[in-house]
């Protein structure tokens, strides 16, 4: 929930007011975040998540505080025909998608040993392909509207070499090349493409699995800021990104770690 209060002290976006946008994994963590602020800005907001419970719950959330209620879509993002079809039904509600959001992702920890042919592919799934197939899918979308914007979240992990997870950090670091290409390529169009670099966000499942007394540690010996990095700090840039306040920003990567890299 963005309270009044809070909304009050940071910045409004007339230029998203009934704007299109889809966001994929938009159920929880950051996602969920990424859900309410581009709903507290009036855009027009569609999401994709494979976890039903949760995403219906946000839904609920949204409109039992007055505001405009999101499409909810359930949608495994492996299954890319799925996913073309939800970001068609997301255009048949709220009209041409304007600002996409490649949000979802999974940082499951893993060992080299341990990684088959079968879960690399599928890390590669999870984490990589449904971004450019996503991308792919918005441009006629947003060619159509004249020019759009595509966010694709990447992850510092690439940055500083994490030992724990080699495929997850090999999908993110794929996830800038991605977004230097597709912003070369869609830039005649007036679609701008960048990535957006989170650090390690306290969302409920980093702060349930690995935020142990370790992690406390590591986070006062790497960050700058001694502050504890939010899904709120990641989606009020995706908010600037995605505004008309940042038409001239493409084919970089934006980073919001609080100074860990």
């Amino acid at each position: 929930m963005i309270s009044k209060e809070t909304s009050s002290k940071f910045g409004a976006y007339p230029s998203l007011k009934d704007r299109s946008v889809f966001i994929t994994g938009g159920g929880s963590g950051i996602g969920e975040s990424l859900v309410r602020h581009f709903c507290a800005q009036g855009s027009r907001v569609a999401f994709v998540d494979i976890a039903e419970e949760s995403a219906r719950a946000l839904v609920e959330s949204l409109v039992s505080e007055g505001g405009s209620p999101p499409l909810f879509i359930r949608c495994d993002l492996r299954d890319i025909e799925a996913l073309r079809a939800a970001m068609a039904e997301a255009a048949a509600h709220h009209g041409p998608i304007q600002v996409l959001c490649n949000n979802a992702g999974n940082d499951d920890r893993h060992q080299t040993e341990d990684v088959t042919v079968d879960y690399w592919d599928d890390r590669m799934a999870v984490n990589l392909r449904h971004q450019f197939f996503a991308a792919q899918a918005a441009r006629p979308f947003m060619k159509a509207r004249g020019g759009g914007s595509i966010i694709n979240l990447g992850s510092i992990t690439w940055m500083v070499g994490d030992p724990d997870c080699p495929a997850y950090v090999t999908a993110k670091a794929g996830i800038y090349g991605l977004t230097r290409a597709l912003a070369r390529e869609f830039g005649s169009e007036r679609i701008r493409v960048n990535c957006l670099v989170p650090g390690w966000v306290m969302t409920e499942r980093q702060i349930r699995l690995w935020l142990t007394e370790a992690g406390e540690r590591q986070i006062a010996e790497r960050q700058c800021l001694p502050d504890r990095l939010q899904p709120d700090d990641i989606a009020r840039m995706a908010l600037f990104l995605a505004s008309d306040d940042s038409a001239m920003c493409t084919s970089q990567q934006f980073i919001v770690d609080g100074g860990w890299v």
